[in-house]
């Protein structure tokens, strides 16, 4: 089957590898269709690595995907061949202390697509996963809106993580597909209208047409000043995008007491900092979002019912062979790209 692998740093491949196999009573074989470039892909394409995971070369990325099942093991019962689903690309293993506490998504044996050490990841034509991390669209999706169910996911756990209260003053800090997946579904959370920023004016245009109420680029404007000059009174809840220490030290200066922080972007140092003295005296609370614990449903749901939509999201598209083009062109900021897909299969 043909796959597309990182082979070294800034380098992907067009690759032949073997077809996996259902070898186990609830596996089921996807033919993909579509996949999304993440940023966390590009974590992984520039400088080999998030954290204490490390790529060895070759390798597949790719946690983005929705396609049509294939083939499924005798247990299974969730999904038949036919099925269109998207994709939670968390594998848990149901049985260690976080998963009986319903944190799937810090389980202790976890397994993630794309991830080094962990999964392969579905960059390629066909993919094996078990019918856990399956959730059938019904028909009410397309292939494309599937993919984004994904990022979406991320946007919906992180606003449910931060207890939104009724009519909440929230400011987003970096407008990447995440950012603006966290705006959709704050919007939902009815939330006021949100402050966003971002060094990418394409970026912000996308903001303010997804309902955020002002948007401010830091390289043109003191964005905390301005948004505290609209709300003195500081922010409810702020949610760090970006994983930059410039933007850590805003969303902190912007928060009102009692405010949370809510840390959605992937910084790439090994560590940040905060100014102790406003954390203590304001009583923030952090909390950290570690990708969707199983919110993939509930974004479909918000797709499939209209309530929120997605469609503007993807802006390139590419064929696999075009894949290196794909990730340098994410990766340089270049086109008004927001989210690029790589594509198996057309529509």
């Amino acid at each position: 089957m043909k796959a597309v692998a990182l082979t070294d740093l800034g380098k992907m491949e067009l690759v032949e590898l073997p077809m996996p196999a259902v070898a186990g009573e609830r596996d089921v074989m996807l033919r993909i269709a579509k996949v999304g470039v993440c940023g966390s892909d590009l974590h992984y394409y520039q400088t080999g690595r998030i954290g204490s995971r490390v790529v060895r070369f070759p390798f597949v990325l790719g946690h983005e995907c929705a396609g049509t099942v294939l083939e499924t093991g005798q247990g299974v019962k969730r999904v038949r061949p036919g099925d269109e689903v998207a994709v939670d690309p968390a594998i848990s293993c149901g049985q260690c202390d976080q998963c009986r506490r319903g944190r799937h998504n810090t389980c202790r044996r976890l397994r993630f697509l794309g991830c080094p050490g962990e999964a392969a990841g579905c960059l390629s034509e066909f993919i094996v996963v078990p019918e856990e991390c399956l959730c059938p669209t019904k028909g009410r999706l397309s292939l494309e809106q599937a993919v984004l169910c994904e990022p979406l996911s991320i946007g919906a756990y992180a606003v449910k993580q931060a207890q939104l209260p009724p009519q909440a003053d929230i400011a987003i800090l970096g407008c990447g597909p995440i950012g603006l997946c966290v705006l959709l579904a704050a919007r939902h959370a009815s939330a006021t209208a949100p402050f966003a920023t971002d060094r990418l004016d394409h970026r912000l245009a996308a903001a303010a047409s997804l309902g955020a109420g002002w948007t401010g680029n830091p390289d043109n404007v003191a964005v905390v000043n301005e948004v505290l000059g609209r709300q003195p009174a500081g922010m409810d809840v702020a949610f760090e995008c970006a994983g930059q220490q410039e933007t850590l030290d805003q969303a902190v200066q912007l928060l009102k007491p009692g405010g949370r922080l809510m840390l959605v972007g992937i910084p790439t140092t090994e560590r940040v900092s905060f100014g102790i003295d406003a954390l203590r005296r304001k009583e923030l609370t952090l909390i950290n979002v570690r990708r969707q614990n199983h919110c993939v449903e509930t974004a479909i749901e918000l797709v499939a019912s209209r309530t929120v939509n997605v469609d503007g999201l993807v802006t390139h598209r590419f064929a696999p062979e075009d894949a290196q083009r794909a990730f340098d062109l994410v990766a340089a900021y270049g086109d008004g790209v927001i989210k690029a897909l790589i594509e198996f299969e057309c529509d």
